[in-house]
């Protein structure tokens, strides 16, 4: 009887929970990786945003190329004068 008591009470008394080695893999696994891709993405936002400086860079310059070919040739054919050439500069 006093086995049968003693074995009610046990059942039913919460044990305290700790958490299992899969689960704490898991845990660690996740922080890791969210570490290794922050750092990764902290280093590529310079990087594209430099490029993105650049690409606006290179742009600026042929369309100034663009420009300056068109005011070429409307002086050599003669189709443009001082005042245009002035505003499209």
């Amino acid at each position: 009887l006093f086995l049968a008591k003693l074995y009610t009470i046990a059942k039913k008394w919460k044990q305290a929970k700790c958490p299992l080695t899969d689960d704490w893999i898991k845990k660690i696994w996740y922080i890791y990786t969210m570490e290794y891709y922050s750092a990764i993405k902290d280093k590529t936002i310079p990087f594209t945003t430099t490029w993105m400086e650049l690409e606006g860079i290179m742009l600026s310059e042929i369309s100034q190329t663009e420009k300056d070919k068109y005011c070429m040739i409307s002086l050599i054919c003669g189709r443009l004068t001082n005042t245009q050439m002035k505003k499209t500069v």
